[in-house]
């Protein structure tokens, strides 16, 4: 590109001051801006020239993610056999199933499985349609774990919402502990009750979370406990993550909301969290913000303790889902722990970072 020069003399009767020396510069900084912008002294190009990188292509992206999620040595292999999804508004745009030496399990689009703690992203989304996308101080407190109700233990499967709030500890409050993040499934539980889902049991509940939700969303419920006890398939839990991605829900305005620190090592307001200390996540919504500082690339995100995971990026373009049913020692506590759902995050961030890249991780 030719550069715009400007005398090296001063003209006659004008000294030479910083003043002026600043001006002149000021000058050529915008004579040279002008030459870019009018379209000249470039091709339009790209990446090694100093110009902006190069978009992936679609055939360059879905070749990534799936060589990442192929890997034989990174965070995937040892999480096999899984299935993987991408895709945006408008429908899948990459896949694959993974299988694991020694096993006949294989988990497909259509694999019904329990998905734990994937569950309290629905249930928020719910909430926002309940309320119209207007939710309340005291929705928030209790969408972002912060009520005060943090006794929860389970729920048997024959139990209404309100017979499980009733059981146990699980609807004890305790007022020291409210206001502090603090990770479990009495927060959902004591809201269903007091929004009205209170009388229902396991199949009247699917029933009317579907009712908001949409119906082409098939779901059930193992248990009446709104944080932990949908089981589903990829495929459904897609169809829900493309209506955030196009507006159809509420939730989808709403991702990354009323976020708090969740993080009891760098965090005053928080209590406990099922995240590993080293990494530092804000909670929305029913949902993760995966923002660490080192690592975080801010998807917005849903991890069951089993190991299904589904996820939108932070740009809100993409969707993705790891899907998978792995027992684990904490199979018992569906909402205190991310149990093999890190597993899963660690694999997906992976796969993500791949797709968004183009380049295989």
């Amino acid at each position: 590109m030719r550069q715009t020069r400007l005398p090296r003399s001063n003209p006659p009767g004008v000294r030479r001051t910083p003043e002026t020396r600043a001006l002149r510069w000021a000058i050529a900084a915008m004579a040279g801006a002008c030459l870019v912008a009018c379209g000249g002294g470039g091709d339009g190009g790209g990446g090694d020239d100093g110009g902006p990188p190069q978009v992936p292509t679609l055939a360059q992206r879905q070749a990534a993610a799936t060589s990442t999620a192929q890997s034989s040595s990174n965070a995937c292999a040892p999480i096999r056999p899984f299935y993987w999804e991408i895709g945006d508004r408008t429908g899948t745009l990459a896949s694959g199933s993974l299988t694991s030496a020694g096993s006949a399990t294989t988990y497909a689009h259509d694999t019904v499985m329990a998905i734990a703690s994937a569950s309290k992203w629905l249930y928020g989304a719910y909430v926002a349609e309940l309320r119209g996308g207007a939710l309340t101080d005291s929705d928030v407190q209790f969408l972002t774990f912060r009520s005060g109700y943090t006794s929860f233990s389970a729920c048997l499967p024959s139990q209404s919402v309100d017979e499980c709030v009733a059981f146990r500890t699980n609807g004890v409050h305790t007022p020291s502990r409210d206001g502090l993040f603090s990770y479990g499934g009495g927060h959902m539980e004591k809201h269903a009750s007091l929004v009205g889902l209170g009388a229902l049991r396991n199949a009247g509940l699917a029933d009317e979370i579907r009712a908001r939700l949409g119906s082409d969303v098939v779901l059930g419920y193992s248990q009446p406990q709104l944080a932990g006890g949908v089981y589903t398939t990829a495929d459904d839990y897609a169809r829900f993550l493309r209506k955030l991605l196009d507006g159809s829900l509420q939730m989808g305005a709403l991702l990354g909301t009323h976020a708090v620190c969740t993080n009891p090592a760098t965090c005053a307001q928080a209590r406990n969290t099922p995240v590993p200390a080293s990494e530092s996540w804000h909670y929305a919504l029913g949902h993760w913000v995966e923002d660490d500082p080192v690592v975080g690339d801010g998807a917005f995100s849903s991890a069951g303790a089993f190991g299904f995971y589904p996820w939108i990026d932070a740009s809100r373009q993409w969707y993705g889902i790891v899907a998978r049913k792995q027992m684990s020692s904490d199979d018992e506590d569906l909402d205190d722990s991310l149990g093999e759902g890190y597993r899963s995050v660690q694999c997906g961030r992976l796969i993500r970072k791949a797709w968004v890249t183009g380049v295989p991780g």
